[in-house]
């Protein structure tokens, strides 16, 4: 299969940006299923994969006619140096994420001690009429 360099060039942008990619196992499909990749036939990013795969920079998993490919640390240092990026940028699988509310905003509405459980409970029913 014969693979453009720019089409090749959008597959692993799209690869480094997101860490993780999954494919339809169907070779016939005329484009891929994500949105960013859409103008590309499915063979290409299966064959690109493939390749990436065979030389251990991604690890694939086959699940319900779907593979998954997730890059390894290699697959990063090689995709570095393909697409000429400097060692900050990360793949977002790898970037943490920061929670968009306080850590315990919600902490202070269990306090008021009446359930909607059908149980006792500690003290309930204890001591009571």
């Amino acid at each position: 299969v014969l693979i453009s360099k720019k089409e090749k060039r959008q597959i692993l942008e799209h690869l480094f940006q997101e860490g993780v990619i999954c494919v339809k196992k169907d070779a016939r499909a005329c484009r891929h299923n994500e949105q960013q990749l859409e103008a590309i036939p499915n063979l290409h990013v299966m064959m690109v994969l493939r390749s990436l795969c065979s030389k251990a920079f991604v690890t694939e998993t086959f699940n319900w006619q779907w593979y998954y490919y997730y890059l390894t640390n290699e697959g990063i240092d090689y995709l570095r140096g393909v697409l000429n990026l400097p060692p900050q940028v990360m793949p977002s699988t790898l970037t943490k994420q920061r929670p968009t509310r306080p850590a315990l905003a919600g902490a202070d509405q269990g306090a008021s001690g009446e359930g909607k459980g059908w149980g006792k409970g500690k003290g309930k029913g204890k001591g009571k009429g």
